[in-house]
């Protein structure tokens, strides 16, 4: 194997490479923005360089600056995490053109599973059932003539990127000329690529993903599923592993449909296969990811593989340590994403500095996270800022032990999701597995008790606060140990004001 890794990320998924490097005794070298030189993944790293201001496209998306890094410092492989350059075919091309191992697929896989109309035409080939829609690049008049076909209501999706950037949904005919037009116009501006196509919209559904594994031997299996039909807006909120909606018939027919979809495209390394699933149980393809997935550590915590040190491992040539056969998913996990959003306010971003810091801990808990007190949460990022994942032997240990976890994370300076977390994990829909991706749209709200809850702790914290002073003021000196049941009335509110 390879003995200096670049990792060219930032944040928790970058630490989380830089621990399997360090774990396989790899030499690490990490890239930073000027606003990100005191970051976690910074000081971990045996190595670290600066490639720009803060901006992401004059630092972090800059191939020429990562690839002048990476030689520098006689980095041999690059691992590009996800987001920023993970999924750039462009970069993993420079990486091999400068004798660099792309820690990823190889480029001709990742630039036919990343354009998604030709991952369509490509795993049909294969028998896989593919969402109904169109499968070529159109003119706006043909779309809207193939429209019929295809059947209303539908999304017009941009062919490149992800997120839900390029994406609009239609109900009838008269809507979906505007409808192109704006897709076509996002998609330009957030991928440089304005293709777009039809794809009907299969409702209810429930949004199901497989993990692959692939090395370049010819080797391909699959880790399971993972429930990913929390949503908001198209961004996944919550993931787990396994799904509640598939039995053992199902997924292996679902698993041997991915392993088919990645043969296809010849693809090597880490993957992931996206399916939605019918109220009747037909699943249809919808994309690949070619990349190191958000949600990997819920398969990791079932079914005890390195998803990253796999990756490390393909890269260098190996075969895979498992096969098919090894594979088994024990238990199950859930994932929580952590963002530095206002919950009661639209999930508008929020910024400013750590101050206080309390991260949950106990058996089954497993945080990924890059914060530490006194870290700058900014705005040029995404707001994601830590991952929140639990195991246990059920599905009903899992939700009370993420419940549990949930409620001893502290994190003050910034407006995050865990209050949406805490309130999602009281809902009996969400407790009965009676979801879809439409469930946080048109089905769950913040509202109803959110701002009246916020209140009265507020009031609780205040009466508190004045308490205190007026036990200073008067020397009546707080409670000990033989005094303290009077304050067991408060709960943990001891603690916050003290």
């Amino acid at each position: 194997m390879f003995k200096k890794v670049l990792v060219a990320n930032r944040g928790e998924i970058a630490v989380r490479v830089l621990r399997a490097c360090r774990e396989l005794g790899l030499r690490t070298v990490a890239v930073y923005s000027e606003v990100d030189r005191n970051a976690l993944h910074v000081r971990y790293a045996d190595e670290a360089y600066c490639i720009g201001p803060a901006s992401a496209r004059e630092s972090y998306l800059r191939i020429d600056r990562v690839i002048d890094v990476a030689i520098r410092a006689k980095a041999e492989a690059i691992h590009p995490g996800y987001g920023f350059l993970a999924e750039n075919d462009d970069f993993a091309r420079a990486c091999v053109e400068a004798g660099i191992v792309f820690i990823g697929p190889p480029p001709a896989a990742m630039q036919a599973m990343g354009d998604k109309i030709q991952a369509r035409r490509t795993v049909s080939k294969q028998g896989v059932p593919v969402v109904p829609g169109t499968y070529d690049p159109l003119r706006d008049d043909e779309m809207i003539a193939a429209a019929t076909q295809v059947g209303f209501p539908l999304f017009v999706k941009a062919s490149a990127g992800g997120g839900g950037k390029g994406m609009r949904r239609v109900e009838k005919i008269e809507e979906l000329a505007n409808a192109i037009t704006r897709a076509r116009s996002e998609a330009e501006s957030a991928f440089g690529d304005g293709t777009v196509y039809l794809e009907r919209i299969v409702k209810p559904a429930r949004h199901i993903e497989f993990q692959i594994l692939a090395d370049a031997r010819g080797n391909v299996i699959h880790l399971g599923e993972r429930e990913c039909s929390i949503q908001r807006r198209h961004q996944k909120m919550v993931e787990e592993s396994p799904s509640i909606a598939l039995d053992e018939k199902l997924r292996e027919q679902m698993g041997k449909a991915a392993v088919a979809a990645a043969r296809s495209a010849g693809y090597v390394n880490a993957g992931t296969i996206e399916f939605l699933l019918d109220k009747d149980r037909n699943f249809y393809f919808l994309e690949m990811n070619t990349r190191l997935q958000v949600e990997h550590p819920v398969t990791e915590l079932v079914t005890g593989i390195d998803i990253v040190k796999e990756q490390l491992r393909i890269a260098s040539g190996r075969p895979l340590s498992h096969q098919q056969k090894d594979v088994q998913q024990r238990g199950w996990s859930i994932e929580c994403r952590i963002t530095a959003e206002d919950a009661y306010n639209g999930f508008l971003p929020s910024t400013g500095k750590i101050i206080s810091l309390h991260e949950p801990t106990g058996p089954g808990v497993r945080l990924e996270s890059a914060l530490f007190e006194g870290f700058e949460v900014s705005l040029y990022y995404d707001p994601l800022i830590a991952k929140l994942c639990v195991w246990g032997q059920d599905r009903a240990t899992a939700i009370m032990r993420m419940k549990r976890a949930l409620g001893e994370y502290k994190i003050l300076g910034v407006s995050t999701s865990i209050p949406f977390h805490q309130k999602l994990f009281q809902s009996t829909s969400f407790i009965g597995g009676t979801i879809d991706t439409s469930f946080l749209d048109e089905r769950f709200s913040m509202e109803q008790g959110g701002s009246d809850e916020r209140e009265r702790v507020a009031a609780i914290i205040a009466a508190l606060l004045t308490h205190d002073r007026r036990q200073h003021a008067l020397n009546i000196p707080p409670p000990t140990s033989s005094t303290r049941g009077g304050w067991k009335r408060f709960g943990n509110w001891e603690g916050l004001v003290r």
